[in-house]
């Protein structure tokens, strides 16, 4: 069946899609980013969204629904773009401060403020469900791998020592690339701090 098929079937069976899906989430994530979940209403997001509370709960069932379809499009999203920033790059310690460059300019001015959905959910965590935990809790441990992927791959490319414990200096940094988010909701920091700040991390690896 051709997509065009596949859309007239969805209408015939009464549950179009008459919204840019993307666009939707997109506005959602940021309304989940700057509130948390919890302070999230249905009317923030039906602000934010432009969509009806109807279409919100025939497209998504609820708040948690639309949550996390919005966690998974920003941990997607974010990480084809660090990915992408990664690939030219030729060495772990190259890959490592991009990384930290990426969360240091993130953690200052209006989408300082605004905050990150991951950092955010784990500030929410008791509050969410099973499935919805698992979904803040798998991000983290991605961002805690990929970084200790590059750590690895330094100690074999010969640009981070060998001896350093790569599981233990991946924590330290995840731990203080988070905090970079929490600290750029202040809106009390600049790019330049936050490059010093990722900066002061690589020399964790010296």
């Amino acid at each position: 069946m051709t997509e065009q098929q596949t859309e007239k079937s969805a209408r015939a069976a009464g549950r179009p899609r008459e919204f840019d899906m993307d666009a939707a989430l997109d506005a959602a994530l940021i309304v989940f980013s700057e509130r948390g979940y919890q302070a999230t209403s249905i009317s923030d997001l039906t602000a934010a969204t432009g969509l009806t509370a109807g279409s919100i709960y025939k497209a998504f069932g609820d708040k948690r629904g639309l949550f996390l379809r919005a966690f998974d499009r920003y941990w997607s999203v974010r990480n084809g773009l660090i990915q992408q920033r990664l690939a030219p790059l030729a060495t772990g310690r190259e890959k490592l401060r991009a990384i930290l460059a990426h969360y240091a300019e993130s953690s200052h001015g209006a989408i300082g403020r605004r905050g990150c959905l991951v950092v955010g959910g784990a500030n929410d965590l008791s509050l969410l469900d099973a499935e919805a935990a698992a979904h803040v809790s798998k991000a983290f441990s991605a961002n805690h791998l990929r970084l200790k992927e590059q750590i690895v791959a330094g100690q074999r490319d010969g640009s981070i020592r060998a001896d350093l414990e790569a599981n233990a200096a991946a924590r330290s940094l995840l731990c203080l690339s988070m905090g970079m988010r929490v600290v750029g909701k202040t809106g009390q920091t600049t790019e330049s701090d936050m490059q010093d700040v990722a900066d002061m991390a690589m020399k964790l690896l010296d």
